[in-house]
């Protein structure tokens, strides 16, 4: 932006890198080109500075489609001053003083460019229906609006060059385009809960081959339990059938070494008796061919060895009787007889 100092009855201008001033002095041309400098007289003098960076024009309006909808277009339209000079002279880009109104220069070229687009743009729009508006709306009028501003007669005498045309966007009615979008919606919706759907599918899905999985492990521990338990029952029974032939066995050993034992046990005793009676039968036939006095002094003798210590002894004429007889029998009686008595007297004997 150019700046102007003001003292008086005399200026300076400072111009700008980006604005083209043209310094008119009683309708000479006094000084013009980019970034100037100089000091003028306001009373006879006139300032246009006309930008020559890229300009940037956002226009906005409707059209009506070939099916009588009402269609917003918005379209960025971006331009430059070639002709600075020439601008000068056809729009107002004077610099004027703080207490007037600015100059009205941007505002034109705005009209002018809005005037056309839109004018192209209906004429384009009005051939066809809303669906190809806003199926191919776009590409179409950007190549229309860049060729038709490009071409334009007023804008290259005026001095203006168009870089480049971009349609932003084709939209209908609020209403109509709610509508449009209903279908669309409803269609993602049903993808939506067709997902959902299959998600929850899959979900049950997986839960079934859990669960078949759970219980088919459980059908394998159980099988694994009852192999357990058979196994263990056999185990069981085999070491119970173990134990019983070790106990019969050891019983068997137990048995044998009884009898084996009972057997000499009995050997031995029969031996035993056996001497005893040899002993018995020697001494009896010692004792047959001895007198009876004898065997009377050897019974009582032998009696008198078993009897307790007697300290009173009496003999009733029972006793006396009866050991007299017994003398007068045979030497066998005599000696049974004699050792009856002699036990007799023993026991008479204790009991006195």
């Amino acid at each position: 932006m150019a700046s102007i100092k003001r003292y008086p009855w005399i200026n300076h201008f400072l111009g700008s890198p980006t604005g083209y001033v043209v310094h008119l002095q009683k309708g000479t041309v006094k000084h013009q080109g980019v970034g100037q400098a100089f000091w003028y007289r306001p009373a006879n003098s006139v300032l246009s500075e006309v930008p020559v960076d890229d300009q940037e024009l956002p226009t906005l309006f409707h059209a009506i489609t070939r099916d009588h909808q009402d269609v917003s277009v918005q379209a960025n339209v971006t331009y430059r001053f070639i002709d600075p000079v020439a601008v000068s002279t056809r729009l107002d880009f004077g610099l004027e003083p703080a207490r007037r109104a600015p100059a009205a220069g941007r505002e034109q070229v705005a009209t002018i460019i809005g005037q056309l687009c839109q004018s192209h743009a209906i004429d384009q729009i009005a051939t066809t229906t809303l669906s190809e508006a806003l199926e191919r709306g776009v590409s179409q009028l950007r190549a229309i609006l860049t060729e038709a501003l490009r071409a334009d007669t007023r804008l290259l005498s005026t001095g203006i060059e168009i870089l480049g045309v971009q349609v932003l966007a084709v939209r209908p009615e609020s209403d109509v385009e709610r509508a449009l979008q209903t279908p669309v919606r409803e269609q993602l919706q049903a993808e939506a809960d067709r997902a959902m759907y299959e998600r929850r599918a899959l979900a049950v899905e997986s839960e079934r081959t859990i669960s078949e999985n759970e219980m088919a492990s459980q059908i394998e521990l159980a099988t694994r339990r009852e192999h357990l338990v058979a196994q263990e029952g056999a185990n069981a029974r085999r070491q119970a059938e173990e134990k019983a032939a070790a106990g019969l066995i050891q019983t068997r050993g137990s048995a044998e070494q009884l009898g084996i034992t009972s057997a000499a046990e009995a050997n031995r005793l029969r031996q035993l008796g056996e001497a005893r009676a040899a002993q018995e039968a020697a001494a009896m036939a010692v004792y047959r061919d001895m007198e009876q006095s004898t065997l009377l002094a050897l019974a009582l003798r032998e009696a008198a060895g078993k009897l307790p210590n007697i300290g009173n002894l009496t003999i009733t004429p029972d006793l006396l009787s009866g050991a007299l007889a017994g003398l007068l029998r045979a030497p066998g009686a005599l000696t049974a007889g004699g050792t009856a008595g002699a036990a007799g007297a023993s026991a008479s004997g204790a009991g006195k």
